[in-house]
């Protein structure tokens, strides 16, 4: 199994998870994240063609954060600290 498949299918079973200690349907869940059911049956079961707008919309009706981390976070904090003033690019 790939580590995008296996990645979703973990946080597939985190939504269910939080969608049901909240009580909620997946329509419920849906129109909470302004998307549809079939947005939060295709997170639930794994797919990997869900759009990331899409996901990121039904993890924050469940406030649910995505967190990054690797071996140069630290470092990049620093940076972006260091550079506040540096309009981007």
């Amino acid at each position: 199994m790939s580590d995008l498949k296996q990645f979703m299918r973990k946080l597939g079973n985190l939504v269910r998870f939080h969608r049901r200690k909240a009580a909620l349907t997946q329509m419920q869940l849906g129109d909470l994240a302004g998307d549809g059911k079939t947005t939060v049956y295709d997170i639930e079961k794994g797919k990997t063609t869900v759009q990331f707008d899409n996901l990121f919309a039904v993890l924050s009706a469940l406030n649910i954060q995505i967190k990054l981390s690797g071996s140069l976070t630290a470092a990049f904090s620093e940076w972006v600290a260091a550079n506040a003033e540096t309009p981007e690019e």
